[in-house]
C-alpha cells in the first residue's frame, strides 16, 4: 500500500515531526514536512501528495485555512487533522472545512498509520458500480441490495446514505454532511433522522447490529463507513 505513495506532514512540534517522519518512512511511504501553515499550503499546491496530516494549531496560517485553501483549489488529496483538544466543535469545523478524518493527541502511531492506510485505498466497485459489503452485495446502478442471495428492499433514504457512503469510504462524516447529501439542503432534519436511518440500514448490511463492522459511530461528530481488505 506505502509503494509510491506520499504524505505531507505539516507540523511545527519537532518532537512529534521527527517521530512521524520516521515511522512513515519505516513504512515505505515517501514523506516530506513542512513545519507552518502557509509552507504547508505552498507544498501541497505545487507537488500534490496523496495524503496530508495536517495540525490545526500552526503559525502563519492554521489548518483551516490551510484546508479551505486547498480545497478551494479543487485540490483532490485525503487530509488527516491533527488536534489537540479534541472537542466536538473543533473536529467538526475541520470536517466541515473539507477534512477527510482526524486523530486527537496524544494518538497512538499504529492508529494513525492504519487511518492512513484506510484512506489510501480507494472504494473500488467489483464491476459495474457494484460493492461487497461482507455478505452483501450493492448494486448502485440498479438500487439493489441483496445479502445470501435474497434481495433486502432499501428505502430511497437508505439507499442515497449507503452510496453516499461508499462514495467516501473510511472518512469521518458529521451528521449535517449526511443530512445534507441524504435528505437535501432545502429540507430541514435533525441529526436523530440520520440517526434512525443508520440504525435501520445497520439491520440491512451489518452481521451484528450491536457491533457494528462497517457503519461506525464517530463520537460527537457522526458517523465513518469502513471498507474491510
Amino acid at each position: 500500500m506505502a509503494e509510491g505513495k506520499t504524505i505531507l506532514i505539516v507540523e511545527d512540534d519537532p518532537t512529534l515531526m521527527r517521530g512521524l517522519v520516521d515511522n512513515f518512512r519505516q513504512k515505505g511511504y515517501e514523506v516530506r514536512s513542512a513545519t507552518d501553515g502557509k509552507s504547508g499550503l505552498m507544498e501541497a499546491l505545487e507537488h500534490p501528495p496523496d495524503l496530508i496530516l495536517l495540525d490545526i494549531m500552526l503559525p502563519k496560517m492554521n489548518g483551516y485555512e490551510v484546508c479551505r485553501q486547498l480545497r478551494q483549489q479543487q485540490l483532490d488529496v485525503s487530509i488527516i487533522m491533527l488536534t489537540a483538544k479534541g472537542q466536538e466543535s473543533e473536529i467538526v469545523e475541520g470536517l466541515e472545512w473539507g477534512a477527510d478524518d482526524y486523530v486527537t493527541k496524544p494518538f497512538s502511531i499504529h492508529e494513525l498509520l492504519a487511518r492512513v492506510k484506510a484512506l489510501l485505498r480507494r472504494a473500488t466497485p467489483a464491476g459495474n458500480g457494484v460493492y461487497a459489503i461482507g455478505d452483501a452485495t450493492f448494486d448502485v446502478a440498479g438500487h439493489k441490495l441483496t445479502r445470501g442471495g435474497v434481495e433486502v428492499p432499501l428505502t430511497t433514504k437508505e439507499y442515497r446514505m449507503l452510496s453516499f457512503f461508499l462514495s467516501r469510504p473510511n472518512r469521518a462524516l458529521t451528521r449535517n454532511e449526511i443530512m445534507n447529501h441524504v435528505w437535501g439542503r432545502s429540507i430541514i432534519v435533525s441529526g436523530r433522522s440520520v440517526d434512525r436511518c443508520i440504525a435501520t440500514l445497520r439491520s440491512k448490511i451489518e452481521p451484528d447490529p450491536r457491533q457494528p463492522t462497517f457503519i461506525h459511530t464517530v463520537r460527537d461528530v457522526g458517523y465513518r463507513f469502513e471498507l474491510l481488505e
